[in-house]
């Protein structure tokens, strides 16, 4: 593959698409959502009206002069997307945009008294919370006895499908794959993964999370099982240094899953007791790079990242937006290799992801042919559908 990209980049400036529906539709309730959540006073609720407004009709225009990281987002792309509309500039841009915004209006970076507070934190400790939360952390219990290959597997899809992480457990049932997950499966290149991993204990896995709650904890039970089995040696996850696309997982995120799982019981106890003393022992790490929340492809990742990723035994990339990150957000044809489109990254890795946009790469001949033909368009994002994809 050359090093330029030839798919042409994905914009919202068709109604009708998906992309246009998420910037004029789903952002301004997003704001809404915010608004409601908190008593902000009287400047944060101006700015919320502000960006509302903005959703529909705005131009890119720089952050204030005397904010933390004017100079990072003009290099990131405030500088060259200035004066455009939210419609034409890259999707993916856009929808950054759109958060780092939401932040500065709710004054998060301060200073006062918004300094710090999470707009999006209710929603995420009510889920991490909730009745549906017990039942998945109740169905660890049921893996107990089964061989560790099998624990592993079921893990794995528990990740994968994040807050439909039940139905990744019972993948440890006789003949589940057939009745559940597989069909839902667009690509599986799981068995390619297994040896990555490895059994001397000794290899790094880097795990780009992706949300948190009840999304995060089953990536946490597959890391503190690999950990646990001696798969790998050590951790790295690295998640958002602040909130991010409404639910992606910050370090203050990840204490509260792993608080979450001590204070469960059965086996999910015992994960969170491992996840807890990894921690302590620099076993598992936690990293929260400015890059992560950076509007742009990880081809175009800084040295100090691309280091992390070529230290590690295999780099696993969780969730839609870190896929389309990974891959660029382009109008790729379904079938253009996976490998081919990641040949950049400094080391193995693999993704697992649900579909919740457009933007799909290492399809077989036909099967998104035939999916069109049975499904209809909305197989690409109404995460009814997944992949695990593997470049070694």
């Amino acid at each position: 593959m050359s090093d330029t990209p030839t798919a042409p980049v994905i914009v919202a400036d068709r109604p009708g698409t998906f992309p246009h529906s998420v910037l004029a539709e789903r952002h301004p309730a997003i704001v809404r959502q915010v608004r409601e959540a908190f008593p902000y006073g009287p400047e944060q609720r101006r700015a919320l009206d502000v960006l509302l407004a903005d959703c529909a009709g705005g131009t890119v225009e720089p952050l204030p002069a005397d904010t933390h990281d004017r100079e990072r987002w003009e290099t990131w792309g405030t500088g060259t997307y200035a004066g455009r509309s939210w419609y034409d500039v890259p999707w993916l841009w856009a929808e950054s945009w759109f958060y780092r915004r939401l932040l500065h209006a709710v004054g998060y970076f301060g200073p006062g008294p918004w300094q710090g507070i999470d707009p999006f934190r209710p929603s995420k400790l009510a889920e991490l919370g909730s009745p549906a939360a017990d039942e998945e952390l109740a169905a660890a219990d049921d893996l107990a006895g089964r061989p560790e290959d099998e624990r592993a597997r079921a893990l794995l899809h528990g990740s994968l499908w994040g807050n439909r992480a039940d139905l990744g457990f019972r993948l440890s049932a006789e003949g589940a794959e057939e009745r559940a997950a597989v069909p839902a499966l667009v690509a599986d290149d799981s068995d390619r993964l297994w040896p990555l991993l490895g059994t001397s204990g000794t290899g790094t896995l880097c795990l780009v999370a992706d949300n948190a709650g009840r999304e995060l904890v089953p990536d946490l039970l597959l890391v503190a099982h690999l950990l646990a089995h001696g798969r790998i040696g050590r951790a790295v996850l690295h998640v958002k240094p602040y909130p991010y696309y409404v639910s992606d997982a910050t370090p203050a995120d990840v204490v509260d899953a792993v608080r979450r799982l001590t204070g469960a019981e059965g086996a999910a106890a015992a994960y969170g007791r491992g996840l807890w003393a990894a921690l302590g022992d620099g076993r598992l790490r936690v990293r929260a790079h400015p890059f992560s929340c950076a509007p742009l492809p990880y081809r175009e990742m800084p040295d100090d990242l691309r280091a992390d990723f070529a230290a590690a035994a295999v780099t696993v990339v969780k969730g839609d937006l870190n896929y389309r990150r990974l891959v660029g957000d382009r109008h790729w044809p379904a079938a253009t290799p996976f490998a081919e489109v990641t040949g950049y990254f400094p080391g193995p890795v693999a993704a697992l992801r649900t579909l919740k946009s457009d933007v799909v790469t290492g399809l077989a001949a036909g099967t998104e042919a035939s999916l069109d033909a049975t499904e209809g368009p909305r197989w690409r994002t109404a995460g009814t559908h997944a992949l695990i994809q593997v470049r070694t």
